[in-house]
């Protein structure tokens, strides 16, 4: 089969690096400040970059300024539509809330990733489509990086380090998933850590992760 993805300006580059870099900032809100000062951060932060995201929808001379601004890091499909942004940060925001930090920073950690990572391979290498345009190669390649992320994560931490090849793997299964399954239409930055998190929370309870 002729891959069709190979187009080097469909990768999108900046846009990767700009959702690794934001994801991880985020990361270092919520571990550098206090879980209430870090929710106060995220959701000011949210609130502001999602009221910007619905004010560019309204009115076009602000959707032309932020498109002059942000034009690198917006996907085609966003200029007259919701930004990614806010789809993820409104997840980051749900994910700190609601999750335990060790469940919440893994989960954000396969959203920095396995995202960007599973969108480069199945870009440059992917031949065999799953489902819509996610390739089996990027689901590989995603499974790869939250394995990585997983085991190196659950060592550091000393997290159910007796069962940690096993743990890894299912986690990793996790974030592949999460990353290669849609739900209906809504945005992957949302589904994403959402669906990872809940699953990621199943695993550390059924194991003793907590």
């Amino acid at each position: 089969m002729t891959n069709t993805f190979k187009n080097k300006s469909d990768l999108h580059l900046a846009r990767k690096l700009w959702h690794f870099l934001g994801v991880m900032f985020l990361l270092i809100i919520f571990n550098y400040f206090s879980r209430q000062n870090a929710l106060l951060i995220l959701g000011l932060l949210t609130v502001v970059l999602v009221s910007l995201d619905v004010l560019r929808q309204m009115f076009p001379a602000i959707n032309n300024v932020a498109l002059k601004v942000m034009g690198p890091f917006i996907r085609e499909s966003e200029r007259n539509s919701y930004a990614g942004t806010t789809f993820l940060l409104t997840a980051a925001l749900i994910v700190v809330f609601f999750f335990p930090p060790n469940v919440a920073n893994l989960s954000l950690l396969f959203l920095a990733v396995a995202d960007p990572v599973a969108s480069f391979f199945g870009i440059l290498y992917g031949k065999d489509k799953i489902i819509n345009n996610k390739t089996l190669q990027g689901s590989v390649a995603a499974f790869v990086s939250c394995f990585i992320i997983s085991f190196s994560f659950y060592f550091y931490f000393n997290i159910m380090t007796e069962r940690l090849l096993m743990v890894s793997i299912l986690s990793a299964l996790v974030g592949a998933s999460a990353e290669l399954i849609p739900i209906g239409k809504i945005d992957d930055n949302f589904t994403l850590p959402i669906l990872s998190a809940s699953l990621l929370w199943c695993i550390f309870n059924f194991f003793g992760g907590f």
